[in-house]
């Protein structure tokens, strides 16, 4: 125990062992959700959600412990929700590009992720980001995440008049949306430990008794099987052989870093963590996301970073790494409830898809909106994510414009040369997907 204490450094964090594995299992009660989201995000590329769900508890452990013990931050990890929307409606659905090509992209992404990392590179790329656009990526994915939720919960619906529209009241799953969206908000506002798990299990439990959702045919069981996943990527990897597929790579690329980098420095700050404006141990933490990234691609998920959701362990008092550690051994218990995977539905996971998108919309305060050099292009994030449906998409539009704005501004000076770099990158990428 003394070791333990000693290694986490427990006394000069002010914590105990006790207080960070009750922060360590708040943090899983509150992402636990990823464990049946994933599968059913993924599972719309055509991948087999048993594998998916198994693949999701064995790359969050990894990725958890290893924040854990290496950077010793109260930080767990899980696939990412807005990446995996991405890796199955726009690559694998909107490009139609098969579920193993893009699981192989995600594979040469970490690759590169790694390599950056250990060169320091992605140190240097994330201090020339604007903390602004920092922000507006965080907040435009929460908004296209909160979108895909509406969206499939059938609270929102296309509308042929006006694009979109609001989706039929008739219909009894909506309404099941509705009940786990309302249950939901009120255990976040009051600020119950588990609110979005909490809200799911409540509204399977509705869906049970009502008929509208079938019974499970059991509750503990082996984990699923990974053989239709494991090492697919690997297998896959010659098939990137497009400039579209190098794109592609890219994006998962960018997409991740930017995610991941803000989540880290966000809920750094709030554990206080910070010092000096800097993240202490910042590569090991890189370094332990872009192996759980590696790891899940070659198990069989979408990108792995660090969670927001790991702030409600911080609020517990979670400040060492031994948080996360917990954290990762409940993700390897988990893998055992893979029955509950079929009462999972997608009118159960949307709420949690909406307030997730809620929680990533607070950074929106961090922008600077009295600027309009520096509003315009955040703007232009946050709304062209949802609206283009394309994460990507959203971020090229903001980076494209913001060095346009600064220079009319007369503060060309303060825009980095790996902004204006990107500025270049973009367009090019622009260029490729819709040409």
């Amino acid at each position: 125990m003394d070791s333990i204490k000693s290694y986490f450094q427990l006394d000069q964090l002010h914590t105990t062992v006790r207080r960070e594995l009750l922060a360590g299992f708040t943090t899983f009660i509150s992402m636990a959700y990823i464990l049946f989201v994933n599968p059913s995000v993924l599972g719309a590329s055509g991948m087999d959600k048993g594998a998916v769900f198994t693949a999701t508890a064995l790359a969050s452990a990894l990725g958890s412990i290893l924040m854990g013990v290496l950077a010793r931050y109260p930080i767990a990890t899980a696939p990412a929700l807005g990446i995996n929307a991405f890796f199955a409606y726009s690559v694998c659905i909107g490009m139609k590009v098969p579920w193993e090509t893009a699981l192989a992209g995600v594979f040469v992404a970490s690759i590169i992720f790694i390599i950056i990392t250990i060169f320091k590179l992605r140190e240097k790329i994330i201090d020339a980001i604007p903390s602004d656009l920092k922000a507006a990526i965080s907040g435009g994915i929460g908004l296209f995440i909160a979108f895909l939720g509406l969206s499939d919960g059938g609270l929102i619906t296309a509308n042929k008049s006006t694009i979109v529209g609001l989706g039929s009241l008739s219909v009894g799953t909506t309404w099941l949306t509705i009940f786990g969206l309302v249950v939901t908000a009120i255990l976040m506002v009051k600020h119950v430990p588990g609110g979005i798990f909490i809200g799911m299990v409540a509204t399977v439990i509705l869906g049970l008794v009502t008929g509208l959702i079938n019974m499970p045919t059991g509750l503990v069981s082996a984990a699923p099987s990974l053989k239709p996943t494991f090492m697919v990527a690997f297998n896959h990897v010659g098939d990137i052989n497009s400039l579209q597929l190098v794109v592609v790579v890219l994006t998962f690329l960018l997409v991740t870093f930017f995610d991941t980098a803000g989540t880290l420095v966000g809920l750094a700050t709030q554990a206080g963590l910070m010092r000096d404006n800097k993240l202490p141990r910042v590569g090991k933490a890189l370094a332990s996301d872009s192996t759980a990234m590696l790891a899940g691609s070659l198990l069989g998920t979408s990108p792995v970073g660090a969670y927001v959701e790991s702030s409600a362990g911080i609020a517990v008092g979670g400040r060492s790494g031994l948080t996360a550690v917990t954290t990762g051994v409940l993700f390897i218990v988990g893998m055992f409830f893979s029955p509950l995977l079929g009462v999972v539905t997608t009118q159960v996971t949307a709420p949690a898809l909406i307030i997730v998108g809620v929680l990533m919309a607070q950074s929106l305060k961090n922008i600077d909106w009295g600027k309009m050099e520096i509003a315009i292009p955040s703007f232009l994030i946050v709304l062209g994510m949802p609206l283009s449906y394309s994460i990507s998409d959203g971020i090229a539009l903001g980076f494209i414009m913001y060095p346009i704005t600064m220079v009319a501004a007369r503060r060309g000076k303060e825009v980095s040369p790996i902004m204006y770099l990107l500025f270049f990158v973009f367009i090019g990428f622009m260029w490729i997907l819709n040409v």
